[in-house]
């Protein structure tokens, strides 16, 4: 879009290496947005997340939305507003591995873990993005198996 901005937009299952992801390939170079950082009962996370990253992409600073985006009727307000900001905006596919997430799920701390219904449910709604859905580039992420990811 030539603005120079970015805006990466992660998409998988809870427990798909997202985050870790983010604080290993992103971090540092894009803002995090994420409705994991706002309290457990806080009340219109939506809303309350759209209004960071039009912050974020309104003051020109690159930002990474780190949640499941499970299909179009959460990425497609998000790639809506990126575009309209000059941004290039980037989907990270985290293709399902519903046992490997159940696995991390249940080692994570009370805090942190997510129903086993709420993975299946995502599941049922995930899913993958493609450049039909407006995304100016679509990366597979997956495990390398040496602590780190593979994208391609």
């Amino acid at each position: 879009m030539g603005t120079g901005l970015d805006m990466a937009v992660l998409v998988g299952l809870q427990a798909s290496g997202k985050s870790t992801f983010y604080v290993q390939r992103l971090s540092g170079r894009y803002e995090l947005v994420s409705k994991d950082r706002f309290p457990r009962r806080s009340r219109n996370k939506q809303r309350r997340q759209m209004r960071q990253v039009q912050e974020a992409l309104a003051a020109g600073r690159p930002l990474a939305v780190d949640n499941t985006n499970p299909s179009p009727q959460e990425w497609g307000p998000l790639v809506e507003v990126g575009h309209a900001h000059g941004a290039t905006v980037t989907a990270y596919w985290f293709p399902p591995d519903l046992t490997g997430s159940l696995a991390r799920n249940a080692t994570r701390a009370d805090r942190e873990r997510v129903p086993d219904i709420g993975v299946f449910a995502t599941l049922k709604r995930l899913r993958r993005p493609s450049p039909a859905d407006g995304f100016d580039a679509v990366l597979e992420v997956r495990f390398d198996g040496r602590g780190g990811f593979e994208v391609r």
